[in-house]
């Protein structure tokens, strides 16, 4: 399964579920997505534990009137498949959420994407 795909799983899961933390294997590039999701609000702290060969991101679930921020995903790349668009491309998501992609400043909102002017590969649509 792809580790990214997983992360996102993982987060709406453990948000239905009601926790309050969950825990993702580490690597920069989920660590980034954390903080990207944190940025647009969708989880609170995010934080990483542990040394070397055992480090996780820990991340802080948020909650708006009892119900979970992050509700689905769709994923719109996959490792058999990748999505990339332009900034004049990028449109809001359709359902009310936020989509996140990968470009040269990092991993971005398709908003931030616009302002900055930079396009990049798409990761996940979230609501």
């Amino acid at each position: 399964m792809d580790p990214v795909s997983d992360m996102f799983i993982r987060i709406k899961n453990a948000n239905v579920a009601r926790h309050e933390t969950v825990y993702v294997s580490y690597s920069r590039f989920k660590h980034d997505i954390a903080k990207a999701l944190s940025r647009a609000g969708y989880v609170g702290d995010v934080e990483v534990k542990g040394k070397r060969v055992r480090k996780v991101i820990e991340i802080n679930l948020r909650y708006r009137n009892n119900e979970p921020m992050v509700r689905n995903v769709k994923f719109l790349s996959r490792p058999s498949r990748r999505m990339y668009a332009s900034y004049k491309e990028l449109r809001a998501s359709p359902k009310g959420g936020v989509v996140f992609l990968t470009t040269p400043k990092g991993v971005l909102t398709e908003r931030t994407a616009k302002k900055e002017k930079v396009g990049g590969q798409l990761i996940a649509e979230i609501w």
